[in-house]
Parts: C-alpha cells; sequence; structure tokens
C-alpha cells in the first residue's frame, strides 16, 4: 500500500503524525511508502527529530496552506486548492497513492474525498463507519457524520460496506446488521427508521443481503449484545459518537474524582491499577485510530483531531487492511447484485 497522510492535519501536526507513521513503517511490511504532505521544512524538521530523515519510504511532498478546525468543510476544498488535506486527496485521485489519512477537519476530509475521488459503482452515499467497543469487541455504526439528511435506500449501502469491514477487518463472518430505532418492534421508529427496516427486511426475505438482518436495534444492544452493525442516519450517528465520547471522559473523571476523595479508594486503585490500564486502552479512540469514509474511490480514513501517534499507526493498520482484502471491491460486486435485482424486481412488477 502507498499511502498519503496530511501531516498538517490534527491539534498537534505534524509531529504526531510524523511520530505514527514512523510506527506504521516499522510495524507493516505491507506498506510500500508514506507520502508525508505538508509544509517541506516543518516535515523535514519532524522527520529529522523521528529519524526518518533519508528514508527510501518516505517522501516529502510541500504544500503552502493548512485547512484549519474551523473551517467551512466544502468551502475549504474550494478556496485552498494548495492545502496538505487537498493534496493528499489528489494523491490518491491521480493514482499515486491507494489510501489517504487526515486527522484534520473532519467536514473538509469528508468534502474532499467525496468530491474529488467521486463514489464507488452502485453506492448511492458515503458514509463514515465507527467503531465502538463492546461486549465481543467492536460495534460499527454508520454513518456518524457524512450524510445528515439520508434516505433509506442509503442505509442499504451503509449496511453492506460496514459489514464487510465487519467481517474482512474485525474477523466477523456473517456479521449481524440492525437498524437504530427506540424499540425492537418492526412498527417502532421514525418513518426514515421504519422505510429502511422495511426495505432491508424485503432484501433478507429475497436472500439478497450477504450478512444476517437482525431487525430493530436499541442503544443498549450496541453494548450489551453480539450486533456487529447498527445503521443510522448522519445527524443521529454524530450526536451518537459524541454522546457515547463524551459519557466516557466523564466516566473517568468521576472515578478519579472518587478515588481521591478517600485514602482507602486510593489503596484500591493501585491494587486495580492494571484493571484501568486495560479498560483506558479498551475505551480509547487511539486504539481504533481512525474511521474509514466508505463509498468513495480509493481508501480515505479520518481520525480524530487529538490523535496520538499510536492512533495514527492504528489509523494508517486500518487503511493497510481495506487495501489488502480489496474491500472497495468487494462493495462494488455486492452492490451490483443488490441493485440489479431491485431493479428486476421493479420491472417484473
Amino acid at each position: 500500500m502507498k499511502l498519503a497522510l496530511d501531516a498538517m492535519g490534527g491539534d498537534n501536526a505534524p509531529q504526531i503524525n510524523i511520530d505514527g507513521a514512523k510506527l506504521a513503517l516499522q510495524k507493516l511490511d505491507s506498506l510500500e511508502k508514506i507520502y508525508l504532505v505538508g509544509d517541506e521544512s516543518a516535515l523535514k524538521t519532524a522527520c529529522e527529530t523521528a529519524g526518518l530523515a533519508g528514508n527510501p519510504r518516505v517522501e516529502i511532498v510541500h504544500a503552502p496552506e493548512v485547512v484549519t478546525m474551523e473551517e467551512n468543510g466544502i468551502m475549504a476544498v474550494r478556496q485552498k486548492k494548495n492545502s496538505s488535506m487537498s493534496i493528499a486527496v489528489d494523491l490518491v485521485k491521480d493514482g499515486t497513492c491507494d489510501a489517504v489519512l487526515s486527522a484534520g477537519n473532519t467536514g473538509a476530509a469528508v468534502a474532499a474525498s467525496t468530491i474529488k475521488l467521486r463514489l464507488l459503482p452502485g453506492v448511492e452515499r458515503a458514509g463514515i463507519i465507527s467503531p465502538l467497543p463492546s461486549q465481543h469487541g467492536y460495534v460499527l455504526v454508520s454513518d456518524t457524520g457524512a450524510n445528515p439528511d439520508a434516505k433509506p435506500s442509503h442505509l442499504v449501502g451503509y449496511a453492506v460496506m460496514s459489514a464487510l469491514m465487519a467481517e474482512y477487518i474485525y474477523n466477523r463472518p456473517n456479521p449481524n446488521v440492525a437498524v437504530m430505532s427506540n424499540g425492537t418492534e418492526d412498527c417502532k421508529g421514525s418513518e426514515f427508521s421504519k422505510e429502511a427496516y422495511a426495505l432491508l427486511r424485503s432484501l433478507a426475505d429475497k436472500k439478497l443481503l450477504p450478512f444476517r438482518f437482525t431487525g430493530n436495534c436499541e442503544g443498549h444492544d450496541l453494548f450489551e449484545t453480539d450486533l456487529d452493525v447498527a445503521l443510522t442516519d448522519g445527524f443521529t450517528g454524530n450526536i451518537l459518537l459524541k454522546s457515547v465520547e463524551a459519557t466516557a471522559k466523564a466516566f473517568v473523571h468521576w472515578i478519579k474524582a472518587g478515588i481521591k476523595q478517600s485514602p482507602i479508594a486510593m489503596m484500591g486503585a493501585m491494587l486495580m491499577r492494571g484493571v484501568f490500564k486495560n479498560l483506558g486502552v479498551r475505551m480509547s479512540a487511539d486504539a481504533v485510530g481512525g474511521c474509514p469514509l466508505m463509498g468513495v474511490r480509493g481508501v480515505s480514513i479520518i481520525a480524530h483531531g487529538s490523535a496520538n501517534a499510536e492512533a495514527i499507526y492504528n489509523a494508517i493498520r486500518m487503511a493497510d487492511g481495506m487495501c489488502r482484502n480489496n474491500i472497495n471491491d468487494k462493495i462494488v460486486e455486492t452492490m451490483a447484485s443488490i441493485n440489479n435485482a431491485l431493479k428486476q424486481s421493479t420491472e417484473e412488477a
């Protein structure tokens, strides 16, 4: 895999991105080359600090502009054509790279990838897939922000793309997929979720889906069951994702505050240090690294703005897994089969 890294994206750029790239180069033999995109002078200094200067698997691509976190995503893509983010996506567009990674402005990353790379054949809308820790490992939620005004048919694409991620990246064969609602009964939900449920149920009854459609799911199912994929629109999904992240941070804060109030609690915390450490790793977004924007030509990974070097490495590892498993080819093949069947059903009716 050849990767374009927006080295100027994120709260702690560029050094964190360079350090993450170094970890990836050390651990991933299939990573052929990393193109570091950003201010050439700053990147040379960061590479020297990280010990990457002169590495044959690293190439610096100069980009004089940077998209800030406060900018409007679409406007930034239109007005800053020489930004590190835009040039990094261009490297995938022209075939130089297989994947792009950015920890910068999420809206701009989505806009740049969808506008420049375009959608895969058969995919109506791109969607962000966010892995959340659950009892069995991870549950994949999609969409979490790319498409706030989704249509029920868009969720079919999200279901296929997320199911393929669950199977080939998270080793969950024949994954369980459900529509997020306020109840598991098929009569529950908004008009949107009920239409999405009906469409997926119809496809499942015709045996056209490459996964197990289990109907509706509720919020607690994300963490308490063996659910693999939860489907929703980007508006609801983004609120869900940010609420979960905030709850995890608040929970940690409450535990620390409670421990400090009692010497006995502090002694107990010392004995449970290992448990707390493992829990922190499991709950940390850095363990996932990044969220793929599925449905575009090429691989596009969006990392959190506060990502550390380990998170950048894990995001690169995800991109590498998607490339090695030819996820996009599988998406095109599966969506073509589903769309052809739907077309035939419509013509017969």
